[in-house]
């Protein structure tokens, strides 16, 4: 019998390492997306590497890349950008 997927309709968070999994709003799972980001950016050291950084899609269109290196560069201060567009 083939696998079968279900399609996921609202976030999921944890509240703690280990925790199970429970349905959250997604203001809730946004806002500690968000947090998580500060977090990992507040980490930086000083002329350091950046602790962040972006995937994107070759499948893309210009626009979207264009708008993920942005968010990498402008807001989370980070070079750390890559994609699949070598292979």
């Amino acid at each position: 019998m083939p696998k079968r997927y279900v399609r996921l309709t609202q976030p999921l968070v944890r509240d703690g390492k280990g925790q199970p999994l429970r349905p959250a709003t997604w203001d809730e799972a946004l806002d500690r997306t968000a947090a998580g980001l500060r977090a990992a950016v507040a980490t930086q050291v000083p002329g350091g590497p950046s602790p962040v950084g972006i995937f994107s899609c070759s499948k893309a269109t210009n626009e979207v890349n264009f708008a993920a290196q942005k968010l990498a560069r402008a807001a989370l201060g980070s070079n750390n950008i890559d994609s699949c567009n070598r292979t």
